[in-house]
């Protein structure tokens, strides 16, 4: 298993900076962003000639896009957001295609009007659940017409708050185009973290025949999802490496929420839990 990194993590001013600072960094993968190409995250369009000036970049350098950010709030208070948010989906997922990327991630979203990533007690409402369905159910359609996989990330503080919510949604939008992003550090309800085990076996036994990427970061607290970087929080990396082994899942573990000093010691520490893992 290979190690990856939020590209955006390096703030460069052209992309092939960024992916230079990449491959400096010993990461051969990336989970790509537009804003590392000097666009808006989740651009409106795409200008052809940007899109394989990028490609013809990452090629050059060996570098792996694996997955493309078109993350909005899928479940905005306003029905307008999402509409616009989904139109800016569109332009991602095309472009990820033309950029050779297998997947385009995805937030499932909240009732906050300002923060996708805050929590909202609105969140576990039936109203909420069926306008997630409204907007992926096209999302999804989309995505095969276009030729690539949504990743959706069970995350406490969104709609999709827990590895049993993901479950639910791929059974009942049962798709090959819609899979799981793993991120261990964003699964822990409140009071959760003294039973990780437990909760990351469920969450491996529900989603890991479904996983399209997997996320490398960590997290100090439960009831809220991981702001730390990988090694420096409370998440046992030895257990949630030895589950990602044992899933179907062969892409790269990709880092984020770091800092660019952080990243020789996230990607030392990585490397040494794969190994220990018998993946060195």
């Amino acid at each position: 298993m290979e190690i990856g990194i939020f590209a955006r993590t390096f703030a460069r001013p052209t992309a092939e900076e960024v992916f230079d600072a990449v491959v400096a960094a010993g990461i051969p993968a990336i989970q790509f962003n537009w804003l590392s190409a000097g666009l808006d995250p989740l651009p409106g369009s795409i200008d052809d000639r940007i899109i394989q000036q990028v490609r013809q970049a990452a090629a050059d350098r060996n570098l792996q896009i694996a997955s493309v950010s078109g993350t909005f709030n899928m479940i905005h208070p306003d029905p307008a957001v999402r509409v616009d948010g989904m139109d800016r989906l569109t332009a991602v997922m095309e472009s990820a295609r033309k950029l050779g990327s297998p997947v385009v991630t995805l937030c499932t979203g909240t009732r906050d009007p300002v923060d996708m990533w805050r929590n909202h007690p609105d969140n576990a409402t039936d109203a909420a659940w069926t306008d997630l369905l409204t907007v992926m159910a096209p999302a999804v359609a989309k995505a095969e017409e276009i030729g690539v996989v949504l990743g959706v990330e069970p995350e406490v503080n969104n709609v999709v708050s827990s590895p049993t919510k993901a479950r639910q949604l791929l059974d009942t939008i049962q798709s090959s185009h819609l899979g799981i992003i793993m991120d261990g550090a964003n699964v822990f309800p409140k009071g959760g973290l003294s039973r990780q085990h437990e909760i990351l076996d469920n969450a491996f036994a529900l989603l890991g025949d479904d996983i399209v990427l997997a996320h490398a970061k960590d997290t100090s607290r439960d009831g809220d999802a991981g702001h730390e970087a990988a090694g420096t929080g409370l998440l046992d990396y030895n257990y949630y490496v030895k589950l990602m082994l044992q899933s179907s899942y062969d892409g790269p573990l990709v880092l984020h929420s770091l800092s660019e000093a952080q990243v020789p010691g996230c990607v030392a520490f990585l490397q040494e839990k794969l190994e220990q893992a018998g993946e060195g």
